[in-house]
């Protein structure tokens, strides 16, 4: 299935909605990069925020994931 790649947060949001798959995981992580960039975010900036402690993921997936949003930031045109 073919996920659009999100362009604001309430598309993001609407991706609740959906089956969770890696296409759709994919397509969020892309549409975070991309809001992330039209607000003027630096990858500094956006790891920053995907590293804050919250009651969501520990230490070690934050990391991960940082590690994911950045291989994004650097592939994604």
């Amino acid at each position: 299935m073919y996920y659009p790649i999100p362009v604001s947060p309430q598309e993001i949001v609407e991706l609740k909605q959906k089956p969770i798959n890696e296409e759709l995981i994919a397509a969020a992580i892309a549409g975070v990069v991309k809001i992330a960039r039209l607000k003027g975010q630096s990858l500094d900036d956006l790891t920053a925020e995907v590293l804050a402690d919250d009651s969501l993921l520990d230490r070690d997936a934050r990391r991960w994931l940082s590690d994911i949003v950045a291989q994004a930031w650097r592939t994604l045109p």
